[in-house]
């Protein structure tokens, strides 16, 4: 079959286990063309032979995208049941709260799960800043985005994976996109070294978990070298965000809400970052 970029595929040899969208065809001397693909919910990116490659049915696209819009409109309206939507609330005819949730900066290597992600805060009435920008350029524009936002919380993923899948864990090129993430935390340390003034989580789909960590992240994924869902670093970001400021968010807070739970996301803890006002 004559694939194209954008076709949903899956690969034969693994089963058809994980929906793929199709990034790029690369055409090679050997006249075995090989795609660049990047999941669908999953933050995960791979490459197979074209001969592998097989179009996903239309039942599975729909099944795996109306999963992921449940766990948006579930998390919404959890969210919406602690009243944390509503920035301006009456407490009585005298009192007025006002909540401020914590400043997200969202840096996604992906387009349309940049989108996703824009849909997902809006839902949640979180104050959030999310642009699309490819895992390699991360770094170079972490600075600048930092200076013109001075957010609390701070966000960089995309799509990640091991190409030895199952060894060389701590072998910085066996992976795709880590070494970016990594050096994104680094840049964003060297302008706010302090761990609960920003908070970060950074990483993706079996990202290296400890190098992402000892450059300086709060929270990272993956510690089991597992995919993670388009919509884990959200719920980090949330959390965080939805805190109160005089209580700490932990990783056992958090797993709770990952499917995958302590094998997705991994980390220590930070200062919430919500603020209630009562203006008389």
């Amino acid at each position: 079959m004559n694939f194209k970029k954008g076709y949903m595929v899956a690969r034969k040899s693994y089963g058809e286990d994980v929906i793929f969208v199709i990034d790029k065809i690369i055409k090679r001397k050997d006249k075995i063309d090989y795609a660049i693909l990047k999941g669908l919910t999953l933050r995960i990116k791979a490459d197979a032979p074209v001969d592998d490659l097989v179009l996903a049915s239309r039942e599975k696209i729909e099944e795996n995208l109306k999963s992921q819009e449940e766990i948006i409109k579930k998390r919404a309206k959890k969210t919406n049941n602690k009243d944390l939507v509503k920035l301006n609330s009456i407490i009585s005819k005298r009192y007025r709260e006002i909540i401020y949730t914590g400043k997200i900066l969202h840096l996604d290597g992906d387009r349309k799960y940049m989108e996703k992600s824009v849909k997902y805060y809006k839902q949640l009435g979180l104050n959030a800043v999310v642009r699309n920008v490819p895992e390699s350029r991360q770094p170079i524009v972490i600075k600048s985005l930092l200076e013109k936002y001075k957010p609390d919380i701070l966000i960089i993923t995309g799509h990640d994976s091991m190409i030895k899948n199952g060894s060389e864990y701590n072998n910085i090129y066996n992976y795709r996109n880590s070494k970016y993430f990594i050096e994104t935390v680094k840049q964003a340390r060297l302008w706010e070294p302090d761990m609960n003034k920003l908070v970060i989580f950074a990483g993706a789909c079996q990202s290296y978990f400890e190098a992402i960590m000892m450059a300086g992240a709060n929270f990272a994924s993956s510690p089991g070298r597992i995919l993670i869902d388009f919509v884990d670093p959200l719920i980090v970001a949330e959390k965080v965000a939805t805190t109160d400021k005089n209580k700490i968010v932990t990783i056992s807070q958090i797993i709770q809400e990952i499917r995958e739970g302590m094998d997705g996301v991994g980390g220590t803890s930070a200062k919430g970052k919500m603020e209630k006002i009562v203006i008389k």
